[in-house]
């Protein structure tokens, strides 16, 4: 409703600073002039100056900050350690099968 100024109680967009997101807010207090001063978010009931719906600026990464969270976490990690040697493969016997089936015949 921009024909009208706002009054107490109105429902108007405003970024919550908590939430971190654009929300409705309802406004808690008027400035002098006529303008809105305080608001209310409707989602976690945070009181806060009205920002007029501006979200935050985002801070600049420093020259150090341009890797990935990931790397920075893999780059304090010590080196993985070396795998275990794999065992010797079992030597196996190689059977006789005649002599096998000479024994088999004997019983």
């Amino acid at each position: 409703m921009p024909d009208r100024p706002p009054r107490l109680g109105d429902v108007i967009d405003d970024y919550c600073p908590r939430c971190r997101l654009l929300l409705n807010h309802d406004v808690a207090s008027l400035a002098p002039e006529g303008g809105v001063a305080k608001v209310t978010c409707r989602t976690c009931f945070n009181t806060h100056d009205y920002r007029h719906a501006q979200l935050p600026t985002r801070r600049k990464a420093k020259a150090g900050e341009t890797k990935s969270l990931m790397e920075q976490v893999l780059a304090g990690m010590p080196p993985p350690p070396e795998p275990p040697a794999a065992p010797p493969a079992p030597v196996r016997k190689r059977r006789d099968l005649w002599a096998e089936v000479e024994r088999l015949k004997k019983k």
